[in-house]
């Protein structure tokens, strides 16, 4: 009997052993630092460069050295189809703040209830979902070329209208949420480390100096890219929005309006009032008055031209001698006759 009850035992450590093994593999912190990170930065996101591609939201990275920086948001590719990706997030616990790293699965797990936006609204995901190994995309918070990628739907219900909150971490004094039944079993699930084109884009970022937030105080000037190794196309706030905006395209063009950051991406109108900068040289070169006062050029011809004319009167020189008098002498005649 006492054999029989030690197994049990022993069956019992094992398996707590194990599934806390795994519990740490799958939302383990993989780094913790001793104060909070920045808040989430407001940004454009975006267009789709690629059919397939899944939307990673931007989060903050720390090195143990210089502190938080921040990664941008970017499409990447799944390992493979049918896989969805769970945010990385941060979470205070035990008086730090550790960093759950982001995974693959066949299921949106917990993230931290943090809204990263553009489907991550703080549990699962609305962005989009798998569909015979293809995935469709709801443009209703992402945005895609709809001319170009077809596999599109629009579901507003994601959309919920709260009080955005910009907080970046979970626990005290962040974000109060805990996993529900459905984000319990996805993380459970088999998951998928991150892909080395993943990894590859958290190292280019912490290698950039500007990315980090005792240099950008927590507004990057680099906020969201399209791709790995691709071009900005985001930034902090509305300024970033101009940005963004100037690589949109008319179709893109609503998705991005439905971001705030958008709202500030109105360079034709920025370009239109420097309008009037421009009509002001005009107004300046108003010295077209100094070519009429130029007509000075008249007065000094007028000067010169008429007085050399005029000023020998040579007629009244010629009259001068007055010949005729001395013709009409009637003395001469009067004495001869």
């Amino acid at each position: 009997m006492k054999t029989i009850t030690k197994i049990c035992i022993f069956l019992c450590v094992s398996s707590f052993a194990v599934s806390k093994t795994y519990a740490q593999i799958s939302v383990g912190v993989d780094i913790s630092a001793n104060i909070a990170p920045p808040a989430l930065p407001v940004y454009v996101q975006p267009e789709c460069p690629s059919d397939g591609y899944l939307w990673q939201p931007g989060y903050w990275a720390y090195d143990p050295t210089d502190g938080y920086y921040w990664v941008p948001g970017v499409w990447v590719a799944p390992p493979n189809p049918g896989l969805l990706w769970t945010p990385s997030y941060w979470g205070f616990a035990a008086g730090v703040y550790g960093f759950h790293m982001g995974y693959w699965g066949p299921h949106v797990g917990f993230y931290g209830g943090i809204n990263y936006g553009f489907g991550y609204g703080g549990s699962g995901f609305g962005g989009g979902r798998w569909d015979g190994g293809r995935f469709r995309y709801n443009t209703a918070v992402v945005n895609v070329n709809r001319t170009v990628i077809h596999n599109t739907y629009i579901d507003r219900t994601v959309i919920h209208n709260t009080t955005i909150n910009h907080t970046s971490f979970n626990g005290p004094g962040g974000v109060s949420a805990r996993p529900n039944a459905a984000e319990q079993a996805a993380m459970r699930e088999h998951h998928v480390a991150p892909t080395a084109e993943q990894r590859s884009h958290q190292q280019v970022a912490s290698k950039d100096k500007s990315q980090f937030a005792n240099v950008n105080h927590g507004r990057p000037a680099k906020a969201a890219v399209n791709k790995v190794g691709g071009r900005a196309v985001g930034a902090q706030g509305r300024a970033a929005a101009a940005s963004g905006r100037a690589h949109t395209t008319a179709n893109r063009a609503p998705a991005a309006r439905a971001n705030r950051p958008a709202a500030s991406a109105r360079p034709a109108n920025t370009a239109r009032a420097a309008r009037p900068a421009a009509r002001a040289p005009r107004a300046a070169a108003a010295p077209r008055p100094a070519r009429q006062a130029a007509a000075p050029r008249a007065t000094q011809r007028a000067p010169q031209a008429r007085p050399q004319q005029h000023a020998p009167q040579a007629r009244p020189q010629q009259r001068a001698p007055q010949a005729r008098p001395q013709q009409h002498a009637p003395a001469e005649h009067e004495k001869h006759r």
